[in-house]
């Protein structure tokens, strides 16, 4: 079962280096040279000096829609909707708390977005993909895993490293994911579940992750991030990536050479994928023949797509408790979009989710989602020749593509190209989740405006704790289900991806569009506390896990908890001036 989930939680991190590098928003579309938001007179952006924007809140009441309008440091590249415009332009004063209570609201949501569209549609897609390019284990556990369980972090990564301004979000929301994963995270799953550590992955992704923590602090310390540095990051992590299979390798070599010299082969003893078989043909009972019906019938094509598109399960409804069916009633809109949208490709099911109708249509649809969500619409909108826009050539081509394919195959059977719709799964649940992490960014970006935050406070709480909260509730179940030291491992080996390949990808794409440097701007002190906080996390664990000879026990587990509510207490001081450096 456990393995069957990872299965499910695999992400191509390879193919997606290559994939999303016109995903990111602030890419230069096809039109334009220097991206200047429409409702600013281009006079005016030359005119008006760059002041930050959080002083909005502290001008008169009728000078602050202009001061939104015409500032540049309010505006944001990518995203479709500007909230700053919308709280100052839009809601009069006396609304302020509504229109904030709305944007959190529509924030939680986005969050939910996030985690449907990567559990539902992005990781089973990319598992379909390892299948097809029949990749091991050990490639697929540290690429696919990895990627499947930080999707969030690295779209909301490269979003922020686009712009300067939120480059703090990135590096908040990086570190911040980091302590609340290595502290909250793994106390947990040892308060719920007390085991034994494997000894040599612990100190592997230990020293890793120290190393990638490392590394960022000087980048913040040089305030700049040049070429051969994202070169760097990424070659650390591909270099971790060969250090995993070089280990598991090399255990396997020794434990078979034990084997065999230690002890005969006796029938009682299997390999792996023996006893997964000896468990799938001792439990091949298909419980689902009862639910069949005793006449046999086959479905018309209009039944196949009504079926397809219904994204509830009746039978599970009703054994479900009440808080699982007001969470599904939040999820049904999302889930039918993307049903509508996303195609899905399942290897193990005999048909392999082969739904001719719905296929067919996601041959117009999911390449005209695929434009229109491409860097907030901009190619999309293109016209070509200055007479048909992109679109438009989009859902032509689209349309004849479905009707070759829906004349061409059979409702029963699947094509032999059916493979290649988990590629276009893959592109188009990928796009969704960069549409709603930059909706994420701005909407934090936001609320630090209102509220006078920095975007470091503001990516270390609220946007860590959005898209650690899925990898939290994963963890736990695994703790609970008996698989503690696998939630354990997958705490450090998930955020090294994420901090690596965050980091990394997203400043090589932002150089690769500027031909410059990247710039960071730190926000003073509390960066370097959220720097110091993770690096003494990681240090606690790395000498109280051998004290403890590797038995991790719940008073570890409490210890962590409460060093992450001293760091979370220390961190708002720090951002609300109580704590502070003396000036010389």
């Amino acid at each position: 079962m456990a393995g069957r989930w990872l299965d499910l939680r695999w992400a191509l991190s390879v193919l997606c280096v290559l994939l999303m590098v016109e995903t990111v928003p602030g890419a230069r579309g096809p039109s334009t040279g220097a991206h200047i938001s429409p409702q600013f007179p281009a006079s005016g952006v030359n005119q008006t000096p760059v002041i930050d924007c959080r002083k909005v809140c502290g001008l008169n009441v009728s000078d602050r829609c202009d001061f939104i309008r015409t500032n540049p440091d309010c505006h944001s590249d990518g995203g479709y909707l500007d909230y700053l415009e919308g709280i100052f332009c839009h809601f009069p004063p006396r609304l302020l708390p509504l229109a904030v209570t709305l944007y959190v609201s529509w924030l939680l949501y986005l969050f939910l977005i996030l985690g449907v569209t990567a559990a539902k549609f992005f990781c089973p897609n990319l598992s379909a993909i390892s299948t097809t390019l029949k990749l091991s284990h050990n490639v697929a556990g540290v690429t696919f895993l990895a990627f499947g369980n930080g999707a969030p972090d690295i779209f909301s990564a490269l979003v922020a490293f686009s712009d300067p301004h939120t480059a703090g979000l990135a590096v908040g929301a990086l570190f911040g994911a980091g302590v609340l994963v290595t502290t909250v995270v793994a106390g947990g799953i040892t308060i719920l579940h007390p085991f034994m550590a494997a000894s040599r992955p612990f100190f592997r992704d230990i020293v890793f992750y120290m190393v990638a923590v490392f590394l960022t602090f000087i980048m913040l310390f040089r305030g700049r991030v040049t070429l051969p540095w994202a070169l760097g990051y990424l070659g650390l992590y591909v270099f971790y990536v060969v250090t995993v299979i070089l280990c598991t390798w090399i255990y396997r070599w020794q434990r078979r050479g034990s084997l065999v010299y230690s002890m005969p082969v006796t029938p009682e003893i299997l390999s792996d994928s023996e006893e997964d078989r000896v468990s799938s043909n001792t439990n091949s009972y298909d419980y689902g023949d009862e639910y069949r019906p005793l006449l046999f019938y086959q479905e018309t094509t209009a039944q196949i797509l009504a079926r397809a598109l219904n994204p509830l399960d009746y039978m599970k409804w009703r054994r479900k408790s009440a808080y699982w069916k007001a969470l599904k009633v939040f999820k049904l809109p999302v889930e039918f979009l993307l049903l509508l949208t996303v195609p899905v490709v399942d290897p193990d099911k005999d048909d392999r989710n082969w739904k001719r109708p719905l296929n067919c249509l996601h041959l117009v649809i999911s390449p005209l989602v695929i434009v229109l969500t491409l860097q907030s619409g901009t190619y999309g909108v293109y016209e070509i020749g200055g007479l048909v826009p992109v679109w438009v050539v989009v859902v032509i081509a689209g349309t004849a593509l479905a009707s070759v394919t829906f004349f061409a195959t059979s409702n029963s059977q699947p094509p032999r190209l059916h493979w290649l719709f988990a590629f276009l799964g893959f592109l188009t649940s990928a796009l969704w989740i960069n549409a709603a992490a930059t909706e994420v960014v701005n909407i934090l970006r936001s609320l630090g405006v209102v509220f006078r935050l920095s975007n470091t406070v503001l990516g270390l709480t609220l946007l860590a704790w959005g898209n650690s909260i899925g990898d939290a509730f994963s963890d736990f179940t695994l703790a609970r289900q008996g698989y503690p030291r696998m939630a354990f491992s997958a705490c450090f080996g998930g955020i090294i991806f994420n901090i690596l390949v965050g980091v990394g990808l997203g400043c090589l794409l932002q150089i690769s569009r500027s031909h410059t440097d990247v710039k960071l701007e730190p926000d003073g002190l509390l960066v370097w506390v959220l720097a110091g906080a993770l690096g003494l996390s990681l240090v606690f664990s790395l000498v109280s896990v051998p004290l403890q000879c590797f038995r991790l026990s719940r008073v570890y587990g409490f210890c962590l908890l409460l060093f992450y509510v001293n760091f979370l207490v220390v961190a708002l001081l720090t951002e609300f001036g109580v704590i502070h450096l003396k000036s010389m």
